[in-house]
C-alpha cells in the first residue's frame, strides 16, 4: 500500500486514478483518507495455506476477477500498477491484454502474486539489481524504494520536537508495522528498566498488543515512563519517529529497504520467522552491507537489551551504520515510477 501511495503523490492533480484494493483492513481507510477513489473486491491468500482454505480462497479469488473486470470495464485505465498482496491476481488477470500492466516489486524476492503476473506484465519496476535475476525475460528497471512525501518531510530537530524528545538524548525506535509484532513487543516490554536509564524509547505496538503495553506504562515509576513514548500506531508523523531515531529495532518487510535509508537510521532487524523468506532476505541484504544488525526473532528475550545497549554505547558503530543505510537511498524513485506509468498510460491510449 505505502509504495503505491508514494507513487499516487507524484502523479499529476489532474490523472484520475481508481485505487482497487481489499474489502477491510487498512487501505480501506487510509486510501481514501489521501483522496483516492477506492473500490474494494474479494481475494484470498493461495501460498501457504491448508486445502480447505485453499479451495474457499480460490472462489474468492475467481469472484474478485469478475468484479475488478466491472471496475476495470467501467473505469477504462490507460495502465493498471500493482505492487503484489491478495488483490494484485484478480486485478492483474483482469487487465490481461485490455490495458497495459506494470508491477512493482518491493521486497528482494517477489511474493508469489508477483512472480505469476511478470508473466503478463509490460514492465516491472524493481527497489534493487538483485531482483533482476527473479525476473529474466522481463522489462525490468531498478528504481529504488518509493517512499511517502510524509516520511521524507521530516528531520532531527523537527521529528524530535514533534514527540517531545530532548535533543541530545540516545532514542531508541521499536516498531512492527500496523498490527505490530508480538515477540518484539514482548521483548521490549521485559527490557524498558534495562534500556529507559540510558535512552528515550519511541515504542509503536501496533493495535493489537496496545492494551498490554497501556498495562505495562502504569507499572513503569514515573522517572522512566516520562522518558517512554508508546503508540499504537503513527500515521502522518511516523517520519518523526524515524527522523528522531538514533536505532531502530524493527522486522524486515520491504519498507525498511525504503524509509530507514531515506533518514539514515541504523537498525537491528527481527524477521518475521512463521512466514516465506522475504523479510530474511531484506534483512540480510541490508546487514551485508553494513547498515542493520539481524537479531533471530527466537533470541529476542535474551539478546535485544545487551545488544541495543552496546550499540548505543558505541557511536562510531551506529555511525558507521548510518552511513552504509543512507547510502542505500535512492530519493527519485517514486519519480521514476510515475513517469514510468505515465508513458505506458500514452501507449495505453495509443494502441487501446
Amino acid at each position: 500500500m505505502y509504495p503505491a501511495l508514494a507513487v499516487y503523490q507524484r502523479l499529476p492533480e489532474t490523472d484520475q486514478v481508481l485505487w482497487i484494493g481489499t474489502q477491510k483492513g487498512l487501505e480501506t481507510q487510509l486510501v481514501p483518507r489521501a483522496g483516492i477513489a477506492y473500490a474494494g473486491i474479494r481475494a484470498g491468500g493461495l501460498h501457504g495455506v491448508g486445502l480447505t482454505r485453499m479451495a474457499r480462497n480460490a472462489w474468492e479469488t475467481w469472484r474478485g476477477y469478475l468484479q475488478a473486470r466491472r471496475h476495470l470495464r467501467a473505469f477504462r485505465p490507460q495502465v493498471v500498477f500493482t505492487t503484489g498482496g491478495y488483490v494484485a491476481g484478480p486485478v492483474g488477470l483482469a487487465a490481461w491484454k485490455r490495458v497495459p500492466l506494470a508491477l512493482y516489486v518491493p521486497d528482494i524476492e517477489p511474493g508469489m502474486a508477483l512472480k505469476t503476473l511478470s508473466r503478463l506484465a509490460t514492465h516491472i519496476f524493481l527497489t534493487v539489481e538483485e531482483s533482476r535475476a527473479f525476473f529474466p525475460h522481463a522489462s525490468t528497471q531498478v528504481v529504488g524504494y518509493p517512499v511517502r512525501k510524509e516520511i521524507l518531510a521530516w528531520d532531527r530537530d523537527r521529528g524530535r520536537q514533534a514527540l517531545n524528545l530532548p535533543e541530545d538524548a540516545p532514542v531508541l525506535l521499536v516498531f512492527g508495522g500496523s498490527l505490530g509484532a508480538r515477540s518484539i513487543n514482548l521483548a521490549l516490554l521485559e527490557a524498558l528498566p534495562r534500556l529507559l536509564p540510558r535512552m528515550y524509547v519511541v515504542h509503536i505496538s501496533g493495535r493489537r498488543d496496545w492494551p498490554m503495553v497501556e498495562e505495562r506504562i502504569q507499572d513503569l515509576p514515573p522517572d522512566l515512563r516520562e522518558r517512554y513514548r508508546a503508540f499504537p500506531y503513527l500515521h502522518e508523523t511516523m517520519g518523526a519517529a524515524l527522523a528522531a531515531a538514533d536505532l531502530a529495532v524493527a522486522r524486515a518487510g520491504a519498507s525498511t529497504l525504503g524509509e530507514l535509508p531515506a533518514h539514515g537510521l541504523p537498525a537491528v532487524l527481527v524477521p518475521y520467522p512463521y512466514a516465506w523468506r522475504y523479510q530474511q532476505v531484506n534483512a540480510r541484504y541490508l546487514a551485508e552491507r553494513g547498515a542493520a544488525i539481524i537479531l533471530p526473532d527466537e533470541r529476542l528475550p535474551q539478546d535485544l537489551a545487551p545488544l541495543v545497549l552496546d550499540l548505543m554505547a558505541d557511536p562510531a558503530r551506529r555511525q558507521a551504520m548510518a552511513r552504509a543505510m543512507r547510502g542505500l537511498f535512492r530519493p527519485q524513485a517514486a519519480e521514476h515510477i510515475a513517469e514510468g506509468l505515465r508513458q505506458l498510460a500514452g501507449e495505453g491510449a495509443t494502441h487501446g
